[in-house]
């Protein structure tokens, strides 16, 4: 009796000695990053994409939507994910110091604010990288050879990267300058002339809601198709444009949060890693231009990204 007396006391000794152990092992993995969030101010979006995002951190960090009446002067420390320029804008003016992961912006926007590259200020980006976008005429169209580019005369110099890289595609390409608004249908034909398809850029001087729809209707009417620059134009007319998709803005979101709660801070501005293709299968038809599905499209695409050697392409 007094031996097994003895073992139960040993017993509840080691317990209580492994207590403590056990107890601030459970705190550690229960510790949270809090994540503040200031979102774009439609509800619908913010929503979704801060529940995709969620579905990819770990039970490490909590995402915490600000009210839109909060005060960002008193935000807590830690990170900050900003939805849309908006959102950046007004926390960038109050508290550039706070370390923020951009969301839903483009670089040109970025660029428009001035910030040290120091892990506290970076983004994921949701324009495309135009070498990209190029490729997306090249594989819809497989015997093009020539890309032409309109850009107003302060943004040349941003195309000077894909001029140097289309070779290596079989490619060839030439910006023509819009030096004035009244210019831009002669020089958009001139542009049209030389290039066998005109890749859409970011420019908001060219391209914004007013000139639309005359870059589209001179286009066609020279048999000529517009790629790019988003989303948004397909819908207008535009016959194809790459874009990232919130799943995968969420998974580069989920790295970079992990990257600072174990370095203190974010990596450089990013694009996500995959992209979708969006066709405009009525404008596909107009144009007698045969269309494989969007998938298969994404899918040559980096293919060719990966092998730039690679000369023959599906049909």
């Amino acid at each position: 009796m007094n031996v097994k007396f003895i073992l139960n006391l040993v017993a509840i000794f080691c317990l209580w000695a492994a207590w403590p152990i056990n107890v601030l092992s459970q705190a550690d993995h229960r510790r949270v990053q809090p994540v503040t969030v200031i979102g774009s101010g439609k509800q619908t979006l913010d929503s979704y994409f801060i529940g995709l995002i969620e579905d990819r951190v770990s039970p490490n960090f909590e995402l915490n939507l600000l009210s839109p009446s909060a005060d960002l002067g008193t935000l807590p420390t830690g990170p900050v994910i900003t939805i849309g320029p908006k959102a950046f804008d007004r926390l960038y003016r109050v508290k550039r110091d706070a370390p923020i992961l951009a969301t839903l912006v483009e670089l040109q926007f970025l660029e428009k604010y001035p910030h040290e590259t120091s892990g506290k200020i970076s983004a994921i980006l949701y324009d495309v990288p135009i070498l990209r976008q190029a490729l997306t005429g090249k594989v819809i169209l497989p015997h093009a050879t020539k890309v032409a580019v309109l850009a107003s005369p302060h943004n040349r110099s941003l195309y000077t990267s894909l001029l140097e890289r289309l070779p290596e595609y079989g490619l060839e390409g030439q910006v023509f300058l819009v030096n004035k608004p009244e210019q831009l249908i002669s020089t958009l034909i001139r542009a049209l002339n030389y290039g066998d398809l005109l890749l859409g850029t970011p420019d908001p001087d060219i391209y914004h809601p007013r000139n639309i729809k005359h870059i589209l209707l001179t286009a066609y009417r020279r048999n000529k198709i517009l790629i790019g620059p988003s989303l948004a134009y397909v819908k207008a007319g535009s016959l194809a444009s790459s874009y990232p998709t919130y799943s995968s803005m969420a998974d580069k979101i989920a790295e970079f949060l992990t990257n600072y709660q174990e370095n203190g801070e974010f990596p450089p501005a990013s694009y996500p890693e995959t992209f979708s293709v969006e066709v405009n299968r009525q404008v596909a038809r107009s144009l007698n231009i045969p269309l494989n599905q969007p998938e298969h499209i994404a899918n040559r695409i980096d293919e060719l990204l990966l092998n730039p050697s690679e000369e023959e392409l599906d049909d």
